[in-house]
């Protein structure tokens, strides 16, 4: 690991000359970023938090700045001073002699990270090291510098840690992810950044490989980053020797000789191609690939380059001859699936990537950065290099694979009795297989019995293996398209599991189950579970794959993303409980989830019907379902308004009703609910006593609590003349026996 491009090694001066350096670089590569800084020749480097110290010259910090590919910035210590509070911060600066850094007319920009007890707001502290930076020159020269928080001529970072506070001169300038190669406006969606992309070369051992003419390729290639990279490291160019602007031009003590001479022999030390191009970059996108050509071209690489327009599926066919020899390296920077592990494009893509990496000649390495571990289950394969890393905002691994390692694949039969040899990355998978198998071929004939379309098929069954599996069936085929779809839900994951871990099981799963009940993989949704803060999560929200499915007279298109909004599976068996008792009974739904039972009731006879809910989203999703149905507004009447103020008024006006329907929400904000916000473990006491001076005197009102945090206080409610019956078990569906949290159901009557 670690480049070391000939004659630019350079050596640091007497220790009592050396300047102290910090190079700045993504969380996770420090250890990448200081292997490359050794090879470089520079004395004492040290893997930090966030980067790396070095000591070295002042040729020393240009070559640095020059030659660093994973390096995102290069910084002179300037000084460490005391920054307990504001005062001390200013006294310390101001003694700080700036004289030596900023010259007569530059300007200067002051940029500040971190926070203590005295000093948490970033600004005034930049404010303050600004102040004293300003007046200690106006003493000096005579007059303050000027301020250009855009472009400066110098740029001065601080890093704040508890008591002290450590400043720096930005050598580099802008991030040296920026090569100079792109042209602005002109790059593909979600460019891979140039130091990412170096930093999984070096990790993959691209540099060594360089020497043993190995070959290169990216059937991925977008822009052609990783390509372009790799030809610099191949051709053993500068990645800065394109960049025009650097920090370092306008700092006081620059010497325009000594960094023309650290440039020309960068320029010495490239080399050039001997024979045919070893580095090949493709994409399906014919523009994408003009791109990348553009941009090697730009980066004066392209003559180590091989370019071509197909699917990674047919990378089998380019890799001919003199690529079958030898070492190589396939590095790529596939889709990602953030909103869900299983978009139909994602899946695809995979397939090709997969069919890509069985090309490959044995003895290549394989390099892929990506958020989803799943990854493995279609490669067949785990890595035998994993490192943290972020792609931007995006957590991920760069995820190495050596291809002296078979791939692993299971051999299956479908239930319809078609062999399949699916690609899987854990052994144990092989298991779940079999119960997968076992369990669904008993489900299928409980399901042909008793005339069910969509129904749980496995739960947990295995411990490792903890998820939920769901068979949708839609109303009707569109045109030659299957009209079964799986639904894979993650159980709650302990905090000490790990992730890779559990991804890799659901994608292996995943797999399997398409394999097993015959299914499209792209109609199999895995759904894994987020903590309620995590960015998936929320980004999980805004995922819909929608379903029309029937189960008896109700019909409702399910969200397989949220299929409890519309449709719960679990509750199959109230259903049925609700319609035999709805006929010719006057019923009241309150809160919107309960619009599917609400809807079976109406279906059943039931008339009048009123729906309660105070949000107007949550209202018109349920207004769909009663309209999918073809029942009339006078059927089923909607209201908005809160549940608790709309059984006051009926309270009032004394109303009555047979049959009272709720399945409570965990939580609602006072805006949702028009009044004050709804806390379910709080006020379903108050909801269910109002709601029941509303009950008939043989009246039934039936509660639904799916958070299973929410205890029923009974005593409570039975003191408001309630009996209270807890039928969670009796109504549950018999595909739902093995679950581990089943929704609390409970009937409330006068008897």
């Amino acid at each position: 690991m670690g480049t070391k491009p000939r004659n630019a090694r350079v050596h640091a001066k007497p220790r009592n000359e050396a300047l102290e350096l910090f190079a700045r670089c993504a969380a996770g590569f420090e250890k990448v970023c200081a292997q490359e800084l050794k090879g470089l020749g520079f004395a004492r480097v040290r893997p930090l938090k966030g980067g790396v110290s070095f000591f070295g010259s002042q040729r020393d910090a240009y070559a640095a700045c020059l030659w660093s590919r994973v390096a995102t910035r290069v910084q002179l210590v300037i000084a460490r001073v005391d920054s307990r509070d504001a005062n001390a911060l200013y006294e310390g600066c101001l003694h700080i002699p700036w004289e030596r850094h900023v010259p007569k007319g530059a300007t200067i920009a002051v940029e500040v990270h971190g926070t203590n007890k005295s000093l948490r707001n970033t600004k005034f502290t930049a404010l303050k090291v600004k102040d004293a930076l300003c007046d200690h020159l106006r003493k000096e020269h005579g007059k303050r510098p000027d301020v250009d928080a855009q472009n400066p001529t110098i740029a001065i970072n601080v890093a704040l840690h508890e008591q002290r506070a450590t400043l720096y001169l930005n050598l580099s300038g802008e991030s040296l992810h920026r090569r100079g190669y792109r042209k602005d406006g002109e790059q593909s969606a979600a460019p891979l950044k140039e130091t990412l992309a170096a930093g999984m070369l070096l990790l993959a051992g691209w540099d060594a490989l360089t020497d043993e003419d190995a070959a290169f390729v990216d059937p991925l290639c977008g822009s052609g980053t990783l390509a372009i990279e790799a030809a610099l490291m191949a051709s053993h160019t500068a990645p800065g020797l394109l960049r025009e602007r650097w920090g370092f031009l306008g700092w006081a003590q620059h010497d325009q000789g000594l960094w023309d001479e650290v440039k020309e022999d960068a320029r010495a030390a490239v080399r050039f191609p001997q024979c045919a191009p070893r580095i090949a970059a493709s994409d399906i996108d014919g523009d994408v690939v003009q791109l990348a050509r553009e941009n090697a071209r730009r980066a004066g690489v392209d003559g180590w380059m091989r370019f071509f327009t197909d699917d990674a599926c047919n990378l089998g066919k380019h890799l001919r001859g003199t690529w079958a020899q030898g070492q190589g390296l396939m590095a790529t920077n596939p889709p990602y699936g953030i909103r869900l592990l299983s978009p139909t494009t994602l899946h695809h893509a995979y397939a090709s990537l997969s069919q890509a990496t069985q090309a490959l000649p044995n003895g290549w390495r394989i390099c892929v950065i990506t958020p989803d571990a799943g990854i493995d289950s279609s490669l067949g394969r785990l890595p035998s290099t994993c490192v943290s890393c972020y792609n931007g905002p995006i957590p991920a691994w760069i995820r190495i694979y050596d291809t002296a390692e078979p791939r692993r694949v299971h051999e299956l039969t479908s239930l319809d009795g078609v062999r399949h040899a699916v690609p899987i990355a854990l052994p144990n998978s092989a298991q779940f297989a079999s119960r997968l198998r076992k369990v669904a071929r008993e489900r299928a004939r409980w399901a042909r019995k008793n005339d069910v379309e969509s129904y749980r098929i496995y739960d947990a069954d295995l411990p490792e293996y903890a998820f939920s599996l769901d068979l949708y069936k839609a109303c009707q085929k569109v045109e030659d398209d299957e009209c079964r779809y799986v639904r894979i839900a993650e159980h709650r994951r302990p905090r000490s599991a790990d992730p890779q871990l559990a991804m890799q099981h659901l994608a292996d799963s995943a797999s399997l189950a398409s394999a097993t009940l015959g299914i499209p993989i792209d109609h199999v949704l895995v759904c894994p579970w987020h903590s309620k803060d995590s960015g998936r999560a929320r980004a999980a929200e805004e995922s819909h794959l929608h379903v029309r499915v029937r189960e008896d007279s109700l019909v409702a298109t399910v969200d397989l993303a949220h299929p409890g909004q519309t449709l719960s599976l679990e509750q199959r068996t109230l259903r049925q409980f609700v319609a035999q008792h709805a006929n010719r009974k006057r019923v009241a739904a309150l809160f919107s989830p309960t619009t599917s039972l609400l809807v079976r009731a109406a279906l059943s006879g039931a008339k009048p019907c009123v729906l309660v809910d105070a949000s107007p989203r949550h209202l018109e999703e349920a207004k769909a379902l009663i309209r999918q149905n073809g029942l009339a507004d006078n059927d089923c009447k909607a209201v908005r308004t809160d549940p608790r103020q709309w059984a006051s008024r009926e309270v009032a006006a004394k109303h009555s009703y047979d049959l009272i329907l709720c399945t409570a929400p965990e939580w609602r904000s006072a805006k949702e609910t028009g009044d004050r916000e709804w806390d379910c473990s709080r006020d379903h006491v108050e909801l269910l006593t109002l709601a029941s001076k509303l009950l008939a005197a043989d009246g039934m009102l039936v509660f639904v609590c799916p958070d299973l945090q929410v205890r029923l206080r009974i005593n409570d409610i039975e003191s408001a003349g309630l009996h209270v019956r807890d039928v969670s078990k009796q109504m549950l569906p018999p595909d739902f026996e093995r679950s581990r949290d089943v929704t609390r159901i409970a009937v409330l009557d006068r008897r």
